[in-house]
């Protein structure tokens, strides 16, 4: 079997995602995804990559791996590089998993759970559907109206928020009421005002609910080391689940004075490039629940390879998820070929909403689980309406 053509496609109303198809000689097409700087990735795809991947095996997925990946350029970062490389390998397990007629959860080794716990990230439907990546200014807030518009929703009424989410049997929930202030300060300091305002859905949050929904806390990498430990310690009071990048992820020594100044969990990064980084950080008990994206650390083959040291460590693994469906799918396969996934980040205001315009289907989510995707490779595939799109741009690299 041999590659015969690297495919993508992106549009302009979901500018930051980007759809990588891989077509076989055998007339499989495999289907990977990354998000953010589409355009940019896509020709670092056509123009770098391609002529490194067409003619060959697209089985052969660790040399694929290595063969993207063996670049100045693409060590250690979730830049262009790495995203390429993602979407690549993503489509690259889809292949290998139609070609064996099994879901990829199986090809990584099998299930280790029947459901797979899930939290609930409070974005709303229009949350980074956008070219602008900056965040507050990401938010879109009263773009579109809709029962989970948890993003207004966490900011104005979280106690509402959490009593939805526990209705549908969701118990846990991740907000990011800090962001304005960080945004406004620059991330240098904390006023006594801005403060208190951030605090007001944890108080809102616990006084309607108690301790039976669970709080993450998204901090995005905003804060310098003081103002990010002074925040932590006023929010213990609330005793949140996680504080998740709290700064930003290029110092594993003041990552570890942030970890050792909190009771609360460290959990990080999304933001980071590879396996290498992540031993960095476990070597220094900078992080105790490991997050990766697959779309943008390397794929479903290095993302295993995070999840894998991460248990060395004895550290849960959480994969990343606010991006795209094919996205949100893939990490779904990776949790539940994982022993120690802790739980599943998903976003109802996405999987509900727009995901449905673009893919095929959607994971079954009930009583606060996702179930295993079922049929073939990653079980879903691009809707024909995507093809047929007046903002769609196509370019392929052939042999």
């Amino acid at each position: 079997m041999k590659i015969t053509a690297i495919e993508t496609l992106r549009t302009d109303e979901f500018a930051n995602v980007l759809w990588v198809r891989v077509h076989t000689d055998a007339g499989i097409i495999g289907l990977g995804e990354t998000f953010y700087g589409a355009g940019a990735v896509e020709a670092h795809l056509h123009d770098t990559l391609a002529m490194r991947l067409l003619g060959k095996n697209p089985l052969h997925i660790e040399a694929l791996h290595k063969e993207m990946t063996n670049l100045p350029m693409a060590q250690a970062s979730t830049g262009v590089e790495s995203r390429a490389t993602s979407a690549v390998d993503i489509a690259l397990w889809d292949v290998f998993g139609k070609v064996c007629g099994q879901p990829v959860h199986q090809m990584l080794g099998g299930l280790c759970r029947d459901k797979q716990r899930i939290y609930n990230t409070c974005a709303g439907y229009n949350y980074v559907r956008s070219q602008n990546i900056k965040p507050v200014s990401t938010w879109n807030l009263g773009a579109t109206e809709g029962p989970y518009e948890d993003l207004g929703g966490f900011m104005n009424r979280a106690d509402a928020v959490a009593e939805s989410l526990l209705e549908s049997g969701i118990t846990a929930m991740k907000i990011w009421p800090f962001d304005p202030a960080a945004i406004e300060n620059q991330g240098l300091f904390i006023t006594p005002e801005q403060m208190r305002k951030a605090c007001e859905p944890f108080e809102k949050i616990r006084k309607a609910v108690g301790d039976k929904i669970e709080i993450m806390v998204e901090l995005h990498s905003l804060w310098n080391l003081p103002t990010a430990i002074k925040i932590a310690r006023v929010l213990e009071q609330y005793e949140p689940s996680w504080y998740e990048d709290p700064i930003r992820m290029n110092s594993p020594q003041a990552l570890a004075e942030f970890a050792r100044s909190t009771t609360v969990s460290v959990c990080a990064s999304e933001t980071l490039g590879s396996r290498f980084p992540y031993k960095e950080m476990l070597d220094r008990d900078a992080m105790h629940i490991v997050m990766a994206d697959l779309c943008w650390t390397g794929g479903l083959t290095e993302g295993r390879k995070i999840a894998a040291m991460a248990e060395t460590y004895h550290r849960p693994f959480a994969p990343h998820d606010c991006i795209g469906p094919v996205g949100f799918i893939a990490a779904i396969h990776a949790s539940f070929s994982q022993p120690n996934t802790l739980i599943q980040e998903s976003v109802r205001a996405f999987y509900t909403g727009w995901y449905n315009e673009l893919v095929t289907t959607m994971p079954t989510i009930k009583d606060g689980h996702v179930l295993p995707m079922e049929g073939p490779g990653l079980g879903v595939e691009l809707l024909p309406a995507v093809f047929e799109r007046s903002d769609l741009t196509v370019r392929r690299s052939s042999l």
